[in-house]
């Protein structure tokens, strides 16, 4: 009898257990979770009942340390909407809504001595985004026939900080704010909040937040968004790309710095750019992100490239010597390089620290046009799968010719176009051992209920052998340490990877302008074991030839910075292969 009673006390005291467990997570997710979203709630009496309070998750930048700095967020203030039947005088409601807030007004004086003149209608919005201050100013006049109502709207706090690759959140094809470029787009369902969303059901909430931490990229369920954009270096990268462009006055300029091993990108931009919060003044061609959308012959980085799959499939050794003439003739085409001088027998070292294309030539000639095809359709032939909308694949129509002259020309990166994200993402496998990784901007999602869901990134696909790869390392090394930036760019304490490529632009009749240029750059640090990849380049400069010219300082000056701000540790004097013989020359295109 006494056992039947304990074990009733026993069940009774678990329930209070259960039931009091259950109340504390309750008011966790009512007070920690939602807190915000019942305040806003609350405060609906002053929003408009036609369109309620705009909700959506936030996305946030990675500092170094791991700390989360906001680059997408909504901010609180008022809207002021007008009543045309009870409206006094439209003049006189003009002025004071002018005087307070100004800059908040969407309506011209014109504009709005119409809108108040349309007697039929009880409910037009005339000016957004007042302050809180501007909001309560305006509302304690009571002016009969002028709303002040509760609005919340996106706002970015950096401004045009990552602006291309966060992107902007706008109406669609209804009447629902959604997310249309960048990873406000591709990372739209995630953001996105259902005008319920705080009367679901609290079990089916608490418990779709528990599960496997580890979840495909396209498989996140609603939360806010982490990136992997660290602010710093994506300042540092956007202020030095605005100077290059600024400075040879070219069309546009870009640059991205990703970890090789992991795909993950630091900081990408291109210039020009917009600001998030300052849509009405933005140029709309601006909107997209030029650095996964657009395409471009990229010239001499595409040697590397070259050059590791000629050794990788044996068909040349570090060793191999050719005989270089200065210029040949294939397919009645003539072939020269940068500087139309022969060098005689050299090593193959030197097709890349001189940019020789006729070495280039040469190396495409051993591989063959059917070893050529599969290392470069392998490099080139499909899309990336990089977390950002539109993504374009690459020019290589002509790894269908059957004419050797193309592949002569592409062994130097010339008839081959290709994006800014797929060549960092083939020059990374380089950089690891011979993987090209799956690049991404975003590393997690944080959910509602506060629990953090990493997004899977693991595709890989090899390539090039670790071996082949480490030969062309050591060519790229001999380049930095020799003629690179007039024999400047050598670090003493830091071996660094360098490539400079230098193309003339199409003129869109089939043949190419001999005085514009696309200039490129590509490197990575520590040599033999990279922690970061940096591909630059800029179009169309004004009154300079070479990449060497313009980029190689603005690659130095990162280069410096990344070792400062992440104190990466010198690796010189770790056991590496020799870079003998050296350079030469003390030019590089």
């Amino acid at each position: 009898m006494r056992a039947q009673f304990r074990i009733r006390i026993r069940i009774i005291l678990a329930g209070i257990v259960l039931a009091s467990l259950l109340i504390v997570a309750r008011l966790y997710f009512v007070q920690i979770v939602h807190g915000d979203d019942y305040s806003q709630k609350a405060d609906q009496q002053f929003a408009s009942g036609s369109s309620g309070l705009f909700d959506r998750g936030s996305i946030y930048f990675t500092r170094k340390d791991g700390t989360l700095i906001s680059a997408a967020a909504l901010a609180d203030g008022f809207l002021v909407a007008i009543n045309p039947q009870t409206l006094g005088n439209p003049e006189d409601a003009f002025s004071v809504i002018n005087s307070i807030a100004s800059s908040s007004l969407s309506l011209s004086h014109d504009a709005f001595i119409t809108a108040a003149g349309k007697k039929s209608q009880v409910y037009i919005e005339v000016a957004h985004h007042l302050t809180s201050d501007e909001g309560k100013s305006l509302s304690a006049l009571q002016i009969k026939g002028i709303q002040v109502l509760k609005e919340r709207w996106r706002y970015y706090p950096g401004g045009t900080l990552a602006s291309q690759s966060i992107g902007i959140v706008s109406y669609g094809s209804g009447d629902t704010l959604t997310g249309q470029t960048g990873i406000e787009d591709v990372y739209n369902e995630a953001l996105s909040r259902s005008g319920d969303s705080l009367y679901k059901n609290f079990f089916a909430e608490l418990f779709s937040n528990v599960g496997n931490l580890l979840v495909s990229a396209r498989d996140a369920r609603e939360g806010d968004v982490v990136t992997t954009i660290e602010p710093e270096v994506q300042t540092r990268l956007e202020n030095d790309i605005a100077k290059v462009n600024q400075k040879y006055s070219s069309r546009e300029s870009g640059g991205i710095i990703m970890d090789p091993y992991t795909g993950e990108i630091i900081a990408l931009t291109n210039y020009p750019a917009y600001d998030g919060n300052d849509l009405k003044n933005a140029d709309p061609s601006l909107l997209g992100n030029p650095l996964v959308e657009q395409i471009h012959e990229f010239g001499s980085i595409m040697k590397p490239l070259t050059m590791t799959s000629g050794l990788d499939s044996g068909v040349i050794t570090p060793e191999t010597t050719y005989n270089d003439t200065g210029c040949f003739v294939v397919n009645k085409a003539k072939i020269c390089n940068w500087d139309h001088k022969a060098r005689g027998v050299i090593p193959m070292q030197q097709i890349i620290v001189q940019s020789l294309n006729v070495g280039a030539s040469y190396v495409a000639t051993q591989l063959g046009q059917e070893k050529f095809h599969d290392y470069f359709t392998k490099l080139f032939g499909q899309k990336t799968g990089v977390d950002l909308p539109s993504e374009s694949g690459g020019m290589t129509g002509n790894l269908s010719k059957s004419e050797q002259v193309y592949y002569d020309n592409m062994s130097f990166g010339q008839g081959i176009a290709v994006t800014p994200m797929q060549m960092i993402r083939a020059l990374g496998a380089i950089a690891n051992g011979g993987f090209m990784v799956q690049p991404h901007l975003v590393s997690a999602i944080r959910l509602d209920s506060g629990i953090t869901k990493q997004l899977e990134w693991s595709q890989k696909v090899q390539v090039f052998s670790a071996t082949s790869t480490r030969e062309t390392i050591t060519m790229m090394d001999a380049l930095d340490d020799g003629p690179l930036y007039d024999g400047k760019a050598k670090i003493e304490t830091m071996s660094v990877a360098a490539k400079t490529g230098t193309a003339q632009l199409t003129n869109g009749q089939g043949g190419y302008y001999d005085d514009k240029f696309f200039h490129s750059f590509i490197g990575f640090f520590p040599s033999y074991n990279p922690r970061f990849i940096i591909l630059l380049y800029t179009q169309d400069p004004k009154g300079v030839k070479y990449a060497s010219e313009t980029l190689d300082a603005t690659f130095l000056d990162l280069v410096h910075f990344l070792i400062n701000y992440y104190a990466v540790p010198p690796d010189r004097g770790v056991a590496r292969l020799d870079p003998s013989p050296q350079a030469t020359s003390t030019n590089s295109r």
